[in-house]
């Protein structure tokens, strides 16, 4: 069921101090997953090999840090083809040798060059502290190709003691879904270098409507404070999960704790948003949400919503 429109308001664009590589644009372009932790909002690209830091207080450019090493080609082909295609971030809580949790960046499978994390551990204030993790994720997504005839993760969030990565559909295949593991499976990984699969415990699969005959999936997803989820889902007019296509329609949709699907609402204007932050204040929703414009030209936008409970 589609309810009232939302409207965004634009906060800023993703502008950069210093680019990724000599010739790139001084801004962060293709946005895919979005953490706001203390005062700072951390964005990661789908094609780049760096995680953007902004200072949630400011409008001021903010930086890069490197995840992989290595550069990608100028072309948009040829670095379509080799970027590791980070889709989604999300917080782990503390684990190991990390006393106040981590970020994770997470690609999306769709190829198996994109099955690498990035794994940050965090200071008490937020702040990234230390070297990346570069993370093998094929134990989690390899056994999903059983499951979908075209792995594409979109999203990823704790809760509940589970890790849920949100799984986009297409217009070949129409069917998104939540895919559940034991968090504990996955934080076992990062300590001993296990390589055999990782079962999920469930998959739950969702219709969440269509524009102009093209489906909505799932873009990203945040955890919230009673355990529901918020997620972004657009209509993007593609057959596959490789290639982009036109936006006909951009929504936002809520989950129950038990992934019960509890509502989906569109948003005015169609906006790529592809990256999302939800926190509960009383009866209202507030969020905060990043674009992706699919041209490298075109800043990633920072935008607000709210939505009323």
């Amino acid at each position: 069921m589609i309810l009232r429109m939302i409207a965004l308001t634009k906060i800023r664009e993703l502008t950069l101090s210093a680019a990724a590589t000599a010739g790139r644009p001084l801004h962060v372009s293709a946005a895919s997953g979005l953490a706001c932790l203390g005062s700072f909002i951390y964005v990661v690209a789908d094609d780049e090999l760096h995680l953007g830091a902004f200072r949630a207080v400011d409008c001021e450019p903010g930086h890069l840090i490197r995840l992989f090493d290595g550069a990608l080609p100028d072309s948009k082909p040829k670095r379509k083809k080799q970027k590791p295609d980070l889709e989604a971030l999300m917080l782990l809580p503390a684990f190991a040798e990390f006393p106040h949790g981590a970020l994770l960046g997470l690609g999306s499978g769709s190829r198996r060059n994109r099955r690498l994390g990035a794994l940050l551990g965090l200071d008490a204030h937020g702040a990234v502290h230390g070297s990346p993790h570069v993370v093998d994720l094929s134990p989690v997504l390899a056994p999903l190709d059983d499951a979908f005839p075209a792995l594409n993760i979109e999203g990823a969030v704790v809760s509940g003691g589970e890790l849920r990565l949100f799984q986009r559909g297409n217009k070949q295949d129409a069917e998104n879904a939540v895919i559940r593991f034991q968090l504990s499976d996955l934080l076992a990984t990062f300590g001993s270098g296990r390589a055999g699969p990782i079962k999920p415990s469930a998959i739950d699969r969702y219709d969440l409507g269509r524009v102009d005959g093209v489906p909505f999936g799932f873009t990203d997803a945040a955890a919230l404070s009673n355990g529901e989820m918020v997620f972004t889902a657009v209509a993007e007019d593609t057959d596959n999960a490789y290639d982009d296509g036109c936006c006909a329609g951009a929504a936002i949709g809520i989950l129950d704790r038990d992934g019960h699907l509890q509502g989906v609402r569109r948003l005015a204007l169609p906006h790529k948003v592809e990256g999302v932050d939800a926190r509960l204040d009383g009866e209202v929703i507030k969020l905060l949400l990043v674009t992706d414009a699919d041209d490298a030209n075109i800043p990633a936008g920072l935008f607000s919503a709210t939505i009323a409970r």
